[in-house]
């Protein structure tokens, strides 16, 4: 399971286009530079009083820390001047071509860069983004990310169409493993293409109170 956890945190680092994780006696650390993430700090198969230091040596305000524990076992880690992240789910699969077919009136196009991200967009046919999604390469594994359906263009099967030409442009690329964060709606989708939960996925903001 840790192979395949650092696996997301360097895939989704790709897909995100930030800078390269970095190695940490607790996990890996990312600079994601957002004004509400200005860090994240990964805990991989650490203990909790290693986790604990780092939460109490972080001051920075918008830093987040996750780890692949449920809430109840992360939660005394952290003061009150962190914030709960909304619950997720590591969750992976075993990648195998499939057959993609949009409804009528949608067309899907599938872009790759030269940084490992591959883009699938669905337009609906007056040429409106109806969904989307992203995978980031990073070798015998992908980090499947940000896959959204328009709330227009919702319950039409949008999300399987997305996550359909994203496996097989994977399985193009050599890839056999597919990983992702699921919230917990997204969860029920990728549960219905035979994904597989792996851990819980807790994180915490930190937000101190300014005076």
């Amino acid at each position: 399971m840790w192979e395949l956890a650092r696996s997301w945190v360097e895939g989704w680092a790709v897909s995100r286009r930030t800078p390269k994780p970095v190695d940490e006696p607790w996990g890996l650390s990312i600079q994601v530079g957002l004004p509400d993430q200005a860090v994240r700090h990964v805990l991989l198969d650490t203990d909790t009083e290693t986790a604990r230091g780092l939460v109490g040596a972080i001051t920075e305000p918008a830093a987040c820390v996750k780890g692949f524990w449920e809430p109840a076992v992360m939660e005394p880690w952290f003061p009150p001047a962190w914030e709960p992240v909304d619950p997720c789910f590591l969750m992976a699969t075993d990648l195998r071509p499939c057959a993609v077919h949009a409804p009528d009136g949608y067309t899907v196009g599938v872009v790759r860069t030269a940084d490992g991200v591959v883009g699938v967009r669905v337009l609906a046919a007056g040429g409106e983004l109806a969904a989307s999604g992203l995978i980031g390469l990073t070798g015998a594994s992908c980090v499947f990310d940000q896959i959204v359906t328009e709330k227009a263009h919702r319950r039409r099967g949008l999300g399987t169409v997305v996550m359909g030409a994203l496996t097989n442009a994977a399985v193009e690329s050599g890839v056999a493993t597919g990983v992702l964060g699921a919230t917990v709606q997204g969860r029920a989708l990728y549960e219905t293409l035979d994904w597989k939960v792996l851990a819980p996925l807790t994180g915490f903001t930190h937000r101190p109170v300014v005076a």
